[in-house]
């Protein structure tokens, strides 16, 4: 299947766009995903969402939206900035009465938790084709949460694949920095499938990757935003030896304190060992 069938009773995809003018704003973001396959994926990839709450963060013109409530999603919260996709989403809305909740706003200013509280005991997932400009400071935010566990029991992301791959990265590979100690401590993170840039309109000029993210139980305890700090320093001179690179957070003497050797650099450090320097604080 492609944009220009329907799986739903609902007008396809590209349809919607011309009817309301949904072309995307790359200043919000935007690529919309119109293949419904692809869409359908992404929400399975999720698990059962039978008694789930999902919170999705901007749904454009509602592709993946109708994808979630069809593969059975009992209800839908979904965040969208653009004032120009609340009328197709409404339309989305009536075809599934009493299961989608549009949030007109900045997800940046949302407060998650609270949407949370509307789940009436049943499961939060959070699964969101994500707008490239705020992907990564959204996760950080989802990854730093005071209460723990969190309000969500799964992330389902999509990203460009080089964020995907920073965020599960391990010791050692060149991809590993801030985001892949900051998932790796609180949640064990995977990269579910790749999707193909001609799958969007517009197409992306790379790659994007969808993450699954389950919360650990029982994280190492630590302070989210020092272990941020520590992280930012240690890999902001990936290439120097970390006495250079924590300098400004206690440097050498830090280093001790936690018992790690000063000529290792940020590269070879676990996420153990990164808890283990920021406790040392």
């Amino acid at each position: 299947m492609n944009g220009r069938t329907t799986i739903d009773g609902l007008p396809p995809l590209r349809e919607v766009i011309e009817q309301h003018g949904l072309q995307a704003k790359k200043a919000l973001g935007q690529n919309f995903l119109l293949d419904l396959n692809l869409t359908g994926k992404i929400a399975r990839a999720a698990g059962d969402l039978g008694e789930a709450t999902v919170i999705e963060v901007g749904p454009g013109p509602g592709g993946l939206t109708r994808a979630l409530l069809f593969n059975g999603a009992r209800r839908v919260i979904a965040i969208e900035r653009d004032e120009r996709c609340l009328e197709a989403l409404a339309e989305v809305s009536s075809h599934y009465p009493g299961r989608l909740e549009v949030i007109p706003g900045d997800a940046l200013k949302t407060d998650f938790a609270a949407l949370a509280g509307k789940a009436n005991g049943g499961p939060v997932k959070i699964v969101a084709n994500l707008p490239y400009n705020i992907g990564t400071e959204l996760l950080i935010r989802w990854l730093t949460v005071a209460d723990w566990p969190p309000f969500y029991r799964s992330m389902t992301l999509m990203f460009q694949r080089e964020v995907a791959e920073r965020i599960t990265a391990g010791p050692g590979s060149d991809a590993y920095g801030r985001l892949g100690v900051l998932a790796g401590w609180r949640t064990e993170a995977r990269i579910a499938f790749d999707v193909q840039p001609q799958a969007f309109t517009p197409p992306p000029k790379v790659t994007s990757s969808v993450v699954h993210l389950v919360p650990r139980p029982s994280p190492l305890p630590v302070d989210g935003g020092k272990l941020g700090r520590v992280t930012e320093a240690a890999f902001g001179q990936r290439r120097k030896m970390l006495r250079q690179s924590v300098k400004s957070l206690g440097g050498e003497a830090l280093l001790t304190r936690a018992g790690i050797d000063p000529t290792r650099r940020a590269e070879t450090l676990s996420v153990e060992e990164f808890v283990r320097l920021t406790n040392a604080m």
